[in-house]
């Protein structure tokens, strides 16, 4: 199980590396952060899209934040401008700190029903599962990130948590 303190690190790591790969994403043209690049949503931009939507989603189920609506296919276009997708970003990583640093550990070891649009399913697991998971999610496709950044001659900074500033 994880604590409250694993929690406020990965919630500030999360915003950390949002800046990293939207710092280098900003520096890129439009049209280079739509275009498909092969990756499972497509382009840069939906995958950001697609991030802040998911993060949302679990946010909701856990915070009681508001859902941004519709499944898995509107995810990849949530922000069609670049600009209010940053603002976005930027403002709901704010949220999430603040969430994680309101947490208590009774909250975290309880459990959570939600419904997953995923698997059209009813679902009952452990907050600090689905916690573990929310943060997890985020890597994996910040990681698809930071390769499209990176094929597209962008040149994202340090992802190591040990490197994160304090």
């Amino acid at each position: 199980m994880i604590d409250v303190g694993y929690v406020q690190c990965m919630a500030r790591y999360n915003r950390w590396q949002n800046d990293n790969v939207y710092r280098v994403a900003d520096s890129l043209p439009d049209a280079d952060r739509r275009r498909d690049r092969g990756a499972f949503f497509g382009s840069i931009h939906a995958t950001l899209n697609h991030l802040l939507w998911a993060d949302r989603i679990w946010m909701n189920r856990l915070a009681d934040t508001p859902s941004p609506g519709g499944g898995i296919p509107e995810s990849v276009s949530l922000y069609a401008d670049w600009e209010d997708l940053k603002r976005e970003r930027k403002a709901f990583d704010a949220v999430m700190i603040d969430w994680a640093d309101r947490l208590d550990a009774a909250s975290l070891a309880s459990e959570l029903a939600y419904y997953s649009g995923a698997i059209k399913a009813h679902l009952r697991k452990p907050k600090w599962l689905l916690v573990a998971h929310m943060f997890n999610h985020q890597t994996h496709h910040r990681g698809q990130v930071h390769c499209m950044l990176t094929q597209a001659g962008g040149k994202p900074g340090d992802t190591d948590l040990p490197f994160m500033p304090t």
